[in-house]
């Protein structure tokens, strides 16, 4: 389903039970009922209800951006760490360096043109992807130096390869939602009860406080559209994107 089907779908709902209840309810309304009649202590319970939930999907929105924004990180570190193994394994032999840069520009590329497409399908990343990257870590490893030359490029190219693997699990741990279960059903829970103590003030079929409660729920609705568009990082909404390495590795994306 389109992202933006869901948004309409869910902005459509949230109305629709706006005006449907609040007929419902008149229909059911004794006649000598005033509209007016709001006890003092349900306008302030609606009021900080309305507070408390407002910085509740605050700090929800404020944590799946910052997910994605960590996600994206994830993305650059493992990049950059493959590019300095690139880079750095100048020092070495001919066709050591060929190698180790071929298996470095493999695994990139079956980042960039495969592996990206499973973790947005599927949430997960390839057992290739490990295969090729415990490839260049084996090249690295296995290599002896022959010279003090190559011997104090060594070390920085393990630390290097040790980098690009933690920032590849990183990644992984990052392909699916960010937002535990249990948090979903407080903001759920949460939307239903601030809308309805729209209702607990007698609200009256009137153009204008049906418009203002329907757009109250409208930016609801949004909201927590909005949390769920961000809630995975590489598969909806503002997506962590490949572009760290196609920008290290121009050729990956051919």
């Amino acid at each position: 389903m389109s992202e933006w089907l869901v948004l309409a779908v869910a902005i459509v709902a949230a109305i629709a039970v706006v005006v449907i209840i609040t007929f419902v309810r008149d229909r059911r309304a004794h006649e000598d009922e005033d509209p007016s009649d709001t006890p003092d202590v349900i306008e302030y319970m609606t009021m900080w209800i309305g507070v408390v939930y407002a910085i509740v999907l605050g700090l929800a929105i404020a944590g799946v951006w910052e997910a994605r924004g960590v996600a994206q990180d994830h993305v650059s570190n493992e990049a950059h760490a493959l590019h300095e193994i690139s880079e750095r394994v100048r020092v070495y032999p001919p066709d050591v360096r060929d190698r180790i840069r071929a298996d470095v520009n493999a695994y990139v590329g079956h980042v960039v043109k495969t592996e990206w497409k499973v973790m947005s399908d599927k949430g997960q990343v390839t057992e290739r992807g490990d295969q090729l990257l415990q490839r260049v870590r084996a090249d690295v490893t296995d290599y002896e130096p022959k010279t003090d030359f190559q011997a104090q490029a060594y070390q920085p190219l393990l630390d290097q390869v040790t980098a690009a693997d933690q920032s590849r699990t990183a990644r992984a741990d990052s392909t699916g939602p960010t937002m535990p279960g249990v948090v979903w059903f407080g903001l759920i829970a949460g939307a239903m009860i601030t809308v309805g103590m729209i209702f607990a003030l007698q609200i009256r079929r009137t153009a204008r406080e049906l418009i203002l409660a329907g757009l109250f729920s409208t930016l609801i609705a949004f909201l927590l559209f909005l949390i769920w568009d961000f809630d995975a990082p590489y598969s909806r909404g503002i997506t962590a994107t490949a572009d760290p390495f196609l920008t290290l590795f121009p050729g990956a994306g051919g």
